[in-house]
């Protein structure tokens, strides 16, 4: 019996770092067909509805298409707004950010001792609209291997709703082997998810608009840019909130003169996280949600190392996912507790 425990163990520690090693190397699969899961989970009561109505299947997948196409013409359009914001500016923003960034650097040279600009051209040559605008050059690549990896994803929603890809069969004949047992399940993983999923796609969208309405009332420039910005960073659990305050606090002081000004700008900006973030996504999200802090920092890291910048916005739907299914069996049922991190004697 130890023999077959140890071997269940060396097993274990064997097939766990393989999967993730071809997980990060077969990422241009695994990252649309795990991201078209969760999309197509969103309009599956929609297929439902429209199954119940008689509807055709082929028209029902034509208007989720039309409905995801749409969305992303939205969003195709206020990213060339905020681009159309920023290339309107003129060079005095540039100067102004030049000056004040030396000057801050400087002050800092004086008081660490170390010679952080090495002369002062090397922040000037930075800081610079025709500098910054070619920087974006590279970022063409990036551009065409997301619309790449977007089709693709695009093409396995279609699968999934057309019913090509059955996850609930999946579920069936892998994890779960009884019937009820994995329709159950699935129908939990489908309605968290999707509380989920909506929740947080909202609740960024308000923060989004909070942020854009700060700057715009303060009068920090590109309050578009720094709403979209805010809306699409949101989704990074925890570290999304802290990059937009920073990054903000650091572009403000650029703009905003007045020091108690400035403070009130930064006061105001965190407010905002904290009401969205900090106090209604725990009230919206509710008890079943609840994972331990030190479990969201691990799955950000581990997925983040995996999948870059899909694997964190990923990594919390993937880590709900699979609470739930831990929290189906009683030999499992310990990992579910460590990742909401509750014991049985505290949920007693």
């Amino acid at each position: 019996m130890n023999d077959r425990k140890t071997t269940n163990i060396l097993l274990l520690i064997i097939v766990v770092p393989l999967v993730f090693y071809l997980l990060k190397t077969l990422s241009f699969i695994f990252i649309p067909l795990v991201s078209s899961m969760f999309i197509a989970l969103l309009f599956l009561p929609l297929m439902r509805w429209f199954k119940k109505k008689r509807v055709p299947k082929v028209l029902s997948i034509t208007i989720v298409i039309l409905i995801i196409a749409a969305f992303f013409k939205l969003s195709g359009e206020l990213i060339q707004l905020s681009s159309r914001e920023i290339l309107a500016t003129d060079n005095a923003f540039f100067e102004k950010a030049k000056i004040k960034l030396t000057t801050l650097l400087n002050s800092l040279e004086v008081f660490f001792g170390v010679d952080f600009l090495q002369g002062e051209d090397t922040l000037g040559s930075l800081i610079q609209k025709d500098t910054i605008i070619k920087n974006f050059a590279p970022t063409v690549g990036f551009i065409t291997d997301t619309v790449s990896m977007t089709l693709v994803t695009i093409f396995f929603v279609v699968l999934f709703l057309a019913g090509s890809i059955d996850m609930q069969k999946v579920l069936n004949s892998t994890i779960l082997k009884q019937h009820f047992s994995s329709v159950k399940t699935f129908m939990k993983i489908e309605k968290e998810l999707i509380t989920f999923i909506k929740v947080k796609f909202f609740l960024s969208l308000f923060t989004g608009i909070g942020i854009g309405i700060a700057c715009w009332g303060f009068g920090v420039s590109f309050p578009i840019f720094w709403g979209l910005f805010a809306f699409m960073i949101n989704f990074l659990q925890m570290i999304g909130s802290v990059i937009t305050v920073v990054l903000l606090a650091i572009f403000a002081f650029v703009e905003i003169e007045s020091a108690s000004m400035l403070f009130l700008f930064v006061l105001t900006t965190t407010g905002v996280q904290t009401l969205f973030g900090g106090v209604l996504e725990p009230i919206f999200m509710g008890k079943s949600f609840s994972i331990n802090v030190i479990t969201i920092l691990i799955m950000l890291m581990l997925w983040g190392y995996v999948w870059g910048i899909p694997g964190l916005i990923m990594s919390i739907p993937i880590t709900v996912f699979l609470k739930i299914l831990f929290d189906q069996s009683d030999r499992t049922k310990v990992i579910s507790e460590l990742i909401s991190g509750k014991s049985r004697n505290s949920l007693a």
